[in-house]
Order: structure tokens, then C-alpha cells, then sequence
């Protein structure tokens, strides 16, 4: 399988991990500082152009529980761009209250490890264009990329006993529309996207594939959708911080004759 032949404009993607009702960032998954607020990001992101947003309950997980639906609520009445919602999603009622309340799609993680079933269902009651699944990986000392789950909590995080290509094989077979693969070795360090394990999983992945972790520069973002053919770049500390602007990332790949949406008026 390769990448599909029909391509929509590339997306940047913000991402906002969500802990204690506020947006949070780490580094590698760890040492969790507050990086504001998170209608105060959501809004700031949709007027500097931002495609779509990530949301990520980063405790619901660990801590057994599914998202909190309020924050949802106040977001989607204060956006007019996609997003995506992800934290303890383990039932169809579940994601039917994330969607109802106004998210755009629902995303899946270490649900979907605990019980891939999870995945069709999704898929077949609400449409694939609504399932995303989220895969943190980590190459292990074989050199294999293998997937970690309960990665919100770095005391709760385990290995998943699974290849990560074939786990995105086995999603995509159950019904995820896309696939956003956060490379755990890059997250945060702002290094540069991990080029390699990316372009790997977009060998084996047919479905739209998002870029995650490891964003430090405009042309990281360049290089990651040149060269690993992603659909789309996600990115949090580089975009909470100020060091880089939407804009000017989608001019650059503008520059390189790489289709992006324009930002319209506001």
C-alpha cells in the first residue's frame, strides 16, 4: 500500500495537551510545565491560521476516566475550525458525548491497545472520517519501533508488545481514518521531526498520516512533508512558545509548491 492518490492541502496542526483543565507541554512525555489556557490557545491558534487542533486529555487514561466534556463544549463555541478530541475514548457513548458536544472527530489510543475492537465500532457508527488513532512509539534497543501505552502518566506508561507498523496496519484494516504517530524519541527536544520512522509508517499506511513530535524549526516542517509524505505536521511547545508562526511555516511551503490552505480574513 502507499499514500493516496488524491491529496488534499497539506495541514498544521496544533496540538494542546489538556491536564487539570489546563494546556500543558513536556518534554519526551515528562516534566509537564502550564503553557496557558485552553479556550485563551484554542482562539489564538484559529486566528493565526491553524488548519485544525489536537486535543489531548493527557490524564484521562492513566487515571481511568473519559474526557471532560466542558472544556469540548466551550471550544467548539468559540472556534470555527476542525478539532480533534483524544483522552480516555473506551465506548461508543463515550465518543458520541465528545462529538455531540462539538468536536469534529474523536481520537483513540491506548483504548484501542486495550481493546482494537474499539476502532471498527467507531468507525461503523460514526464514519471513518471521524476515527483518528493516535500511536506514541519508541524504537527499542533492537532497533524495532514498538508502541507505548498510558503515556499520559510516565509513572503508568508501558510497552504495548506491538510493532508500531504493524499496529497502523491493523487500525487502518479496522477503519481509522487517519493515523497521527507521535515519534516519543523527538517529542519535545525540538530536534526535528523523525523523518525516517515517519516515511516507514507512510509505506504501510493508506489513510491520511499526521507528523508528531520533535518540531524545533519552519523548515522541520518543510522537510517532514517532503520527505516523509505526511498529510499533516502537528506541533505544541514550538507554537505555544512563540518560536515559530503558522504563517510563516505555510509560507514556506507555499515557497516549496506545497498546497496549503490560505488564511482567510478574520
Amino acid at each position: 500500500m502507499g499514500a493516496p492518490a488524491t491529496r488534499l492541502a497539506r495541514r498544521i496542526v496544533p496540538c494542546l495537551d489538556v491536564r487539570d483543565g489546563r494546556v500543558v507541554k513536556g518534554v519526551r512525555f515528562t516534566d509537564h510545565v502550564d503553557a496557558g489556557g485552553i479556550e485563551e490557545l484554542a482562539a489564538r491558534y484559529a486566528a493565526e491560521g491553524a488548519d485544525e487542533l489536537v486535543f489531548y486529555d493527557i490524564s484521562a487514561s492513566p487515571q481511568g476516566r473519559a474526557v471532560d466534556i466542558d472544556w469540548v463544549r466551550r471550544v467548539a463555541r468559540l472556534i470555527d475550525i476542525p478539532f480533534s478530541v483524544a483522552g480516555g475514548i473506551r465506548t461508543v457513548e463515550e465518543a458520541r458525548a465528545v462529538l455531540h458536544a462539538g468536536a469534529d472527530k474523536v481520537s483513540v489510543n491506548t483504548p484501542a491497545l486495550e481493546r482494537p475492537e474499539l476502532v471498527g465500532e467507531l468507525a461503523g457508527e460514526f464514519g471513518v472520517q471521524c476515527v483518528v488513532v493516535g500511536i506514541d512509539s519508541l524504537r527499542d534497543t533492537d532497533g524495532t519501533w514498538r508502541v507505548r501505552s498510558h503515556t499520559g502518566d510516565p509513572q503508568a506508561m508501558r510497552q504495548a508488545g506491538r510493532s508500531t507498523l504493524e499496529w497502523v496496519a491493523e487500525v487502518v484494516e479496522r477503519g481509522a481514518g487517519e493515523v497521527v504517530l507521535n515519534c516519543m524519541g523527538s517529542d519535545g527536544v525540538r530536534t526535528g521531526y523523525d523523518v525516517e520512522q515517519l516515511a516507514a509508517v507512510r509505506a504501510v499506511c493508506p489513510v491520511p498520516l499526521v507528523a508528531s513530535g520533535g518540531a524545533g524549526s519552519v523548515q522541520d516542517f518543510v522537510d517532514v512533508i517532503e520527505q516523509a509524505d505526511v498529510d499533516a505536521a502537528l506541533a505544541a511547545s514550538v507554537f505555544h512558545s512563540g518560536a515559530v508562526a503558522i504563517r510563516d511555516v505555510k509560507a514556506a511551503l507555499a515557497g516549496r509548491g506545497i498546497e496549503v490552505r490560505e488564511q482567510e480574513a478574520r
